[in-house]
């Protein structure tokens, strides 16, 4: 386990952002008024763009097609409420989650993951899109910037949730690849954290972007580097932290959530651990499915 916590720490979040920001491709928005090229907005995805958590919702899509059970899918519902609940995020369990999930999804095809997507999102994750969230995306295309995705679910799917919302693009976690195979290796590493703030400062080198113009979204207190990056931060269905820090420095504050389902997402969620527990269900999936086709 020291060895495991070593390795973590040898990894610097700017590494990570900066692949994301590599990974990253760019889409011209479709605008009838002039390109403002120097701002743009950043949103967070689970829970800010979409209620739930989008890996955990790509791995109930797995499920409806036999790829794995559903007890492997209530196990990793489980495992998420005692996350949501504990409110932390133990840097050993981050570790272990992300090699097992690693190494289930090593040997995958990447044109697979990007399918299976692209159906997913069709099916499951389309309905669960905030439309408020939405809205604001559109406000800053509408105004002629650009609007991209920040987030640790892998940039694959990340993209795919952009394309079909019609933004720019996404910054997403890069796991390597070799001849459209996935190695079962992280390009640095989750882009989580101070790892989203780097990618949105790599991006803005390489857009030419003015951060002091830029806006940034998201439901977590674990987002504040890149929200505190920003010329504007918004917090979106906050949870207590977010809410408590929004509020002493007079950020707007968007919730879209009411009632009992307003009381459940406002928990604190250890986005890093999500989003790898619903990795190694997908991996588990994945792996299944290529061995039922040996």
């Amino acid at each position: 386990m020291w060895r495991l916590m070593r390795r973590r720490q040898e990894v610097h979040p700017e590494v990570a952002g900066e692949a994301a920001a590599q990974a990253a491709v760019t889409v011209a928005p479709i605008t009838p008024v002039e390109p403002d090229l120097e701002a743009a907005a950043f949103f967070d995805v689970d829970n800010t763009m979409m209620r739930g958590a989008s890996i955990y919702h790509f791995a109930r899509g797995l499920a409806t097609r036999g790829l794995f059970t559903t007890s492997d899918l209530f196990k990793f519902a489980v495992g998420q409420a005692v996350f949501r609940l504990r409110g932390n995020e133990n840097p050993e369990h981050i570790a272990v989650a992300r090699e097992t999930a690693l190494a289930f999804v090593a040997g995958a095809k990447v044109d697979d993951v990007v399918r299976l997507g692209e159906e997913i999102y069709d099916e499951v994750m389309a309905d669960r899109i905030w439309g408020g969230t939405r809205l604001l995306a559109q406000s800053h295309l509408d105004a002629g910037q650009r609007v991209w995705l920040v987030t640790a679910t892998p940039v694959e799917l990340a993209r795919v949730i952009a394309q079909r919302l019609g933004l720019t693009g996404a910054l997403g976690t890069v796991a390597e690849t070799s001849n459209g195979v996935y190695t079962g290796r992280l390009v640095g590493d989750l882009l989580h954290g101070p790892a989203k703030a780097e990618a949105v400062r790599a991006l803005a080198r390489r857009e030419g972007l003015d951060l002091s113009r830029c806006t940034a979204y998201s439901d977590s207190a674990n987002d504040l580097p890149m929200l505190s990056l920003v010329g504007e931060a918004v917090a979106i269905n906050p949870d207590n932290e977010l809410r408590e820090h929004a509020r002493k420095h007079d950020w707007p504050i968007r919730d879209f959530r009411t009632g009992r389902k307003a009381t459940m997402t406002a928990l604190p969620i250890a986005a890093g651990v999500g989003a790898l527990a619903g990795g190694v269900a997908a991996g588990i999936a994945l792996r299944r499915h290529y061995r039922g086709r040996v």
